[in-house]
């Protein structure tokens, strides 16, 4: 049997349940077939906005608790251990028999320093599901409400019919000026450093 077969055996025995959903989008390498195969279970369960947020509360967690962190990583726990710990940790913070399923298997498996790279492949069909696509800007200086405004307008040129933008913006003053935008699997680099940078560098070569 495939692992992604065996991840959506987890959740249920039928055959039925064991024919796998193709999700919205392609996610790549362990994190998307993990992903992809709890998404796939998940629809199949009806389970898909449960899991969801099973997954971020414990991605919250993670972040908060370095000792749990620590404890993820250790290869010199056995994995048995880990298995225990994390069953006793879903139960704690009620997270569904679905999700203890995955932080279960991912542990068996010596994959959990993967875990929050499995959750963001996760979100990442999800939002794909809702038609929202994610938009990273970063600028030099905070945004005032109208250049948000004009920005967001701008962005929506990127996105079809039935798709929401979920922008999300950052300041890093080393980029002097302009602006760095991610909208999907797009990448534009306006920002002042690259263009100095840029010309630095053909200044550079024919000297």
């Amino acid at each position: 049997m495939s692992f992604s077969r065996i991840i959506v055996r987890s959740f249920s025995s039928s055959s039925a349940t064991q024919q796998l959903i193709k999700p919205p989008i392609q996610v790549f390498g362990i994190e998307g077939r993990y992903a992809t195969a709890l998404y796939s279970a998940a629809t199949k369960q009806k389970s898909l906005n449960n899991v969801e947020k099973d997954l971020i509360k414990f991605q919250d967690l993670v972040k908060q608790d370095v000792k749990l962190i620590d404890f993820m990583k250790d290869p010199s726990i056995k994995r048995k251990d880990k298995v225990v710990a994390l069953k006793a940790i879903g139960g704690k913070i009620s997270l569904s028999k679905e999700t203890i399923n995955l932080l279960t298997l991912v542990a068996e498996n010596g994959r959990l320093a993967q875990m929050n790279n499995i959750i963001n492949a996760f979100k990442l069909l999800m939002t794909a599901s809702r038609g929202e696509v994610s938009c990273e800007v970063v600028t030099a200086k905070p945004l005032d409400a109208d250049m948000k405004s004009k920005l967001e307008a701008a962005l929506q040129k990127f996105l079809k019919k039935n798709q929401s933008l979920l922008l999300t913006t950052k300041v890093d003053p080393s980029i002097i000026g302009g602006m760095l935008v991610s909208i999907g699997d797009k990448y534009i680099d306006m920002s002042v450093a690259t263009k100095v940078k840029k010309y630095s560098d053909i200044i550079a070569s024919t000297v």
